[in-house]
């Protein structure tokens, strides 16, 4: 029994339609796409503003003409009520409608029509099809947050059941429950684990200090897919030592879908079906392939809603060998928000402090995780999980590897945590600044 397309059929996604389409944009030939996608975005803006009087005032009530002269939408601008937002013939009831998490600081409700989310969801099965998953027939270890209100909860639950998937819950990742999940993987026939990268990897860590493979525990298990959270490629070493099964790179964002998935030969594949990926500089101009810059995005079969070179808020390089129909995400660097801005007016990529610190807070042997929050132009607070405190000789690496990498003349503060705070999704964000 197909019970994921039945679900979606019953929740009147058009499933069958989508997969179809599908099949019909990756069977157009490579020497037609670039007319293709041209085509789709040429008609999804002329769509939204015909139909979409939002679109139209956004976009400065002209005719489109130039592709590189269509405004680039931020987050901020759809902080507004959805209903203003909405296409003719399009409503709450008729739609699906979704919150983005917030992580980039900007949460805003969207809406996706129900052939548009279809499509989605063909891609999912598509792609999870490249690594031997079947939506339809494989269990899956989701680690993932849950609404914690009783309606939300229950509907999460539900949607769980009928998706084949198991959650395990990531607002709690002591020792006693990783103990937990390890039971429940020897109970179960799970085919694949699915859910954040931070998650993830606490798990694999558990693991290697039980000196426990998962796949011993539990040999039904094929993949593991990580999202969401940036993946180090000493991390996938790790979950894939611990696990003894592949781990894959899975790229989405609820308001646009699924965006790139990793293929067997470690590639990221762009979704060209129903998006288009631009990667922009600072003044809104189309960079080259190999060129590092903002990730924009345009959905290409989406009615109800306009979501047309929207930046989403990550920095990326597309692979210089990328063409229309199959560009490659060389790397995806991180959020364009999480940079640290220091007294002298230097900016720095977050991330930057969490690669120089990582290795060496990991070579303290007992540090399960930790993060770092900028409080001041010149302060910054390292949250860290540990059995033990840091001794003065780690101290003093991490601050020469901050100084030699970031900057002179910072105070850093560290600080032994019992757990660290996740949003409400359940994500750890690896970098924050306050200031």
């Amino acid at each position: 029994m197909n019970w994921f397309k039945i679900s979606l059929q019953l929740n009147k996604f058009p499933i069958n339609r989508a997969q179809k389409l599908l099949q019909e944009i990756q069977d157009i030939p490579e020497e037609e796409f670039e007319d293709y996608v041209h085509n789709r975005r040429k008609a999804i803006v002329n769509y939204h503003l015909s139909h979409n009087s939002y679109y139209k005032d956004f976009f400065g009530n002209k005719e489109f003409t130039d592709w590189e002269e269509v405004p680039v939408m931020q987050k901020s601008d759809l902080q507004r009520p959805l209903n203003d937002r909405l296409s003719k013939k399009y409503n709450k009831k008729n739609s699906y409608i979704g919150k983005t998490s917030g992580s980039s600081g900007h949460p805003f409700i969207f809406a996706k029509d129900r052939f548009c989310h279809a499509v989605t969801w063909a891609e999912f099965i598509d792609r999870y099809k490249w690594i031997d998953i079947d939506l339809n027939k494989s269990l899956q270890a989701r680690f993932y947050g849950i609404p914690l209100d009783f309606y939300g909860n229950l509907t999460e639950r539900f949607k769980d059941q009928v998706s084949l998937r198991r959650r395990f819950n990531v607002f709690d990742l002591s020792e006693k429950k990783m103990e937990e999940f390890l039971i429940r993987f020897k109970k179960s026939e799970f085919d694949y684990i699915n859910g954040y990268t931070s998650a993830i990897l606490l798990f694999a860590k558990y693991l290697k200090k039980q000196k426990i493979v998962l796949k011993e525990t539990c040999p039904t298990l094929k993949v593991c897919i990580v999202t969401s959270e940036k993946l180090f490629e000493n991390d996938k070493k790790l979950i894939e030592a611990t696990f003894g099964i592949p781990v894959f790179n899975e790229y989405g964002a609820s308001e646009v879908g699924l965006i790139a998935f990793e293929n067997t030969d470690n590639e990221w594949i762009v979704n060209a079906e129903s998006l288009f990926i631009e990667i922009l500089d600072d003044n809104n101009r189309s960079l080259p392939y190999g060129e590092e810059g903002r990730i924009v995005i345009t959905s290409l079969y989406n009615k109800a809603h306009p979501m047309i070179r929207y930046d989403i808020g990550d920095t990326g390089t597309l692979a210089k060998n990328s063409t229309f129909k199959h560009p490659v995400l060389l790397n995806l660097t991180g959020r364009t928000n999480d940079v640290a801005r220091l007294a002298d007016g230097k900016v720095v990529p977050g991330l930057t402090f969490y690669y120089v610190t990582k290795s060496i807070i990991e070579d303290a042997g007992s540090i399960k995780e930790f993060l770092i929050v900028q409080t001041a132009l010149d302060k910054f607070k390292i949250e860290y999980v540990s059995e033990n405190v840091l001794s003065d000789g780690q101290v003093q690496k991490i601050l020469a590897a901050i100084e030699t990498f970031v900057g002179k003349n910072l105070q850093v503060e560290f600080e032994k945590m019992p757990i660290l705070k996740r949003n409400k999704s359940g994500k750890l964000k690896q970098f924050t600044s306050i200031i």
